[in-house]
This record gives structure tokens, C-alpha cells and sequence, in this order.
């Protein structure tokens, strides 16, 4: 049973169509990159994925499943795939502590309130995820008062707390300095070997983490290129893609492009 299938799915903003007859299966435990350039759908993909935005109803027959099933309610969506998208970036514009943030993916809400009931089991598995992140000093930090790369890590963990079976990341390396990419990119590799399928939308190949051996492009809101990545990762293909002349050069299971 596929994580998630996509068969013949078209999404429409206004009058603009952004993703376009997509055909897309994604297998449980897969480590899956999809990249493109800016506007060619990928962010739209995250949503469609979340059910922020649902299907284009059409004479054609289509389909979206996940783990087998096109019906979710969002809260037990959660329990199988986590989702950190630079939209949740603003939690960390507020005056809460690393561990309220990350103890909230219990309830769904920005900060712990009078009206939640935190068990023991919920603080132990905040505390678990955050010292796998290699995170535990952030704990009582506020987030307004943390680097990008700190704040991204707790977004990460509060994804984690309810041991999804994939995480979807969304541009997770937006706004960081390279030391931050480097350790963020660390964190993946860790979280991959660790069994936690990593689904992950970019326009930087260097975020593709060598753990991930397929690769999915699109480009105006089509698959563009879709196989293992050594076999994608070709300087005419994505040449076409990025409608510019680049080379590929691959260095320690990472791909740049010059």
C-alpha cells in the first residue's frame, strides 16, 4: 500500500491552474525528493498532501490516497505524517519556550492553554524527540529568541511527537547559514536511519541528503522527471528543468550544481 497516491490530480488557484494531471506514488519508508523551481507547483504539492487545498472536481476520473484511504480527519492525519512547512515559522515569532512549542503538536495549537491536559507520557516524548534532535537546551529558550536553525529543529520535533511514519519538510533549509544547513541536513540523515520516511520539497540540491535515492521533478505544475537520482541528476536534464545551462557534480553523496 502506497503512503501516498496521487492519480490524475489538478489543482486550481482562481483562474490559474498550478498542479496539472499529476501522477505521483510514493511507497511507505521511501525517501523521496521533489524539486523544481520556484512557482512550478511544489509548495501547492505540501498542501494538496496536508488537504489544505483539495482536487479539481473534472470529467476525468482522479484519485489522492494516503495509506490506502481518500477520506482523513486532519487530527489523525497527524499520527502518520508530519508536516513542517516555512508557514509555521511564525509559531517562533512568539513568546513561547522551545518545549511548549514542541509539546503542542499534541493538541494542534500555537503554545500549551489553561484547557490542555498534559499527561506524563506527553512531556516524556516532547523530551525524547527534543534530545534526539539534539535539541534539549532549547527547552526553556523562547523562540523569538532563537536562531532560524533552532526554531526549525523545534518545528521538527513538534512534527515528531506523535511518531509519524513520514515526515513532509517543505523548503526546511530557507533562511539558514550554511553551518545551519549542515546541521539540519545532519538531523535528516540521523532521522532517516532511524526509519522515519522523509518526503522533501526543495529547489537545493544540496538538501538532498544521500539517503534519498529518488528524485521527483516538476516544472509548471507537471512531472517533469521522475527515477533514481543518480539517473535524474544530469546536467542536460536539469538544464531544461531550471531553463538555465548548469552543470552537475556529485561530492560525498551530495549534488551541486555550477
Amino acid at each position: 500500500m502506497p503512503l501516498i497516491q496521487f492519480e490524475n490530480v489538478t489543482i486550481q488557484r482562481g483562474e490559474r491552474t498550478v498542479l496539472d494531471g499529476i501522477h505521483l506514488s510514493i511507497a511507505q519508508g521511501e525517501h523521496v525528493a521533489i524539486l523544481g523551481p520556484n512557482g512550478s507547483g511544489k509548495s501547492t504539492l505540501i498542501k494538496v498532501i496536508s488537504r489544505e487545498l483539495y482536487p479539481l472536481l473534472k470529467a476525468e476520473p482522479w484519485s489522492l490516497r494516503i495509506l490506502g484511504r481518500d477520506r482523513w480527519h486532519l487530527f489523525e492525519l497527524r499520527n502518520h505524517l508530519g508536516l513542517v512547512s516555512n508557514d509555521w515559522m511564525q509559531m517562533c515569532t512568539r513568546s513561547y519556550s522551545g518545549y511548549e512549542i514542541v509539546l503542542s503538536g499534541f493538541f494542534g495549537s500555537v503554545g500549551i492553554w489553561p484547557n490542555h491536559h498534559l499527561t506524563e507520557e506527553m512531556k516524556q516524548k516532547a523530551r525524547e524527540v527534543m534530545d534526539l534532535l539534539e535539541i534539549a537546551h532549547l527547552a526553556e529558550r523562547n523562540t523569538d529568541e532563537m536562531s532560524s536553525g533552532e526554531a526549525r529543529r523545534i518545528l521538527i520535533a513538534r512534527a515528531l511527537v506523535h511518531d509519524p511514519q513520514a515526515l513532509v519538510l517543505d523548503e526546511p533549509t530557507t533562511s539558514l547559514d550554511l553551518h545551519a544547513m549542515h546541521e539540519l541536513r545532519e538531523i535528516f540523515r540521523k532521522l532517516a536511519r532511524n526509519g522515519i520516511s522523509l518526503i522533501m520539497v526543495t529547489h537545493h540540491l544540496p538538501d538532498i541528503i544521500p539517503e534519498m535515492s529518488r528524485v521527483v521533478l516538476i516544472r509548471s505544475g507537471r512531472i517533469f522527471c521522475d527515477g533514481p537520482k543518480d539517473a535524474v541528476f544530469r546536467s542536460e536534464t536539469l538544464s531544461q528543468l531550471f531553463g538555465v545551462p548548469v552543470e552537475v557534480i556529485e561530492r560525498g553523496g551530495y549534488y551541486h550544481v555550477i
